[in-house]
């Protein structure tokens, strides 16, 4: 097997033990990233409260009370929470996570690393953290749980000789052919290749998206 295949099946391991991990404090892993050359290399996990988590957290906020993630929001986000105009799909963006459940997450999953071997040489730096409000987007459930929030996308497959794509996600549906994502272009300025397609929705098969994530409307 190549070093890259072995990469590929390794990194699915790590995936699957950050997994368990993260299911025993709460939280769902959102991505996970190993970079860098054998001697720096940097293992990133990125987290978010499970939904149960994340719909303690709504209710916090509607509540107006303190704790519960709160304390993880950006400045702005809280003020918005705090006056009671933070919108449903902002709302939505927030993954909850706070420095005390990374912190928690990094030592438990670093001593699974460990035992397991499953980073030979044992030289990495464990990175824990929210995935951010430009956060990645991969499963069908991701686009289903972000419709109406902004998104760009690259495709592997040019569509209307364009692969960059932004808009609002109006719709994921399942097709024939498998699932679809339908971006309203008329939601943000496009660039020039863009406009010349004339048309204001796009529909993109998510089996040809290589890179999507969610645009910040802070």
């Amino acid at each position: 097997m190549s070093g890259v295949g072995t990469m590929a099946v390794k990194l699915d391991e790590i995936r699957s033990a950050a997994a368990r991990v993260a299911a025993s404090h709460g939280l769902d892993v959102v991505d996970v990233e190993l970079a860098g050359p054998a001697k720096e290399r940097i293992l990133r996990v990125f987290l978010e409260k499970n939904a149960e988590g994340r719909a303690r957290l709504k209710a916090a906020i509607a509540a107006g009370a303190a704790g519960d993630g709160m304390d993880a929001l950006p400045e702005r986000l809280i003020q918005e929470a705090q006056e009671g105009t933070l919108s449903p799909d902002r709302l939505e963006q927030l993954s909850g996570i706070t420095h005390e459940d990374c912190a928690a997450f990094s030592r438990d999953f670093g001593v699974l690393l460990d035992v397991e071997d499953l980073i030979p040489g044992a030289e990495y730096t464990l990175e824990a953290s929210s995935p951010g409000l430009d956060r990645k987007l991969s499963r069908p459930e991701e686009f289903q749980r972000f419709l109406g929030s902004l998104v760009k996308v690259q495709t592997f497959e040019p569509i209307r000789n364009n692969r960059h794509w932004q808009g609002r996600l109006v719709a994921g549906t399942e097709t024939g052919t498998g699932q679809t994502i339908t971006l309203d272009l008329n939601a943000v300025k496009q660039n020039s290749k863009s406009r010349k397609t004339g048309v204001s929705t796009v529909e993109i098969a998510l089996g040809n998206i290589e890179k999507a994530q969610l645009v910040p409307e802070i």
